[in-house]
């Protein structure tokens, strides 16, 4: 399979909203309630150049939305289509965005994520990741929120 990086467009925009739901519905069981990229609107960060995506031929199959700052970039988020997870697409989309904040000169990318995904976290440690703070959600009293980052 040949896999293409490159900048979502709007015309990826419903593509990026049905994939982020697919990517996010077991762990909308786990959590109770589905996760905060599943509601999120695309389509400023589209406008605004934030996601990137991996096709396949022409299916958008990964996606990763990042907030450029001046001290660092924030990963929004990152899904990728359940019939293509576990072959390195989450990792080449965060390496692409790490990239590209080096590029800038950004000398930190960060993330959030929820404490039950511990599969995530350990992903996101696995890439270099730091656990640097915990706090409630600010939406969901019950929610544990894990913060995490990397120096670039």
């Amino acid at each position: 399979m040949r896999f293409e990086v490159r900048s979502a467009t709007s015309r990826d925009l419903s593509e990026v909203h049905l994939l982020t739901r697919r990517a996010y519905s077991g762990w909308e069981k786990v959590l109770g309630y589905p996760p905060q990229p599943v509601d999120d609107d695309h389509a400023p960060r589209i406008t605004r150049g934030e996601v990137l995506v991996t096709c396949n031929e022409d299916k958008v199959v990964g996606v990763i939305a990042v907030e450029p700052g001046d001290d660092h970039d924030l990963i929004f988020n990152v899904a990728v289509d359940p019939d293509f997870q576990g072959i390195g697409i989450g990792r080449r989309l965060i390496a692409e965005a790490e990239d590209r904040a080096r590029r800038r000169g950004t000398p930190t990318m960060r993330l959030y994520t929820n404490a039950l995904m511990s599969t995530n976290i350990e992903l996101y440690r696995n890439l270099g990741y730091s656990e640097v703070g915990r706090r409630q959600s600010p939406v969901r009293a019950e929610s544990t929120i894990v913060n995490m980052e990397k120096s670039l």
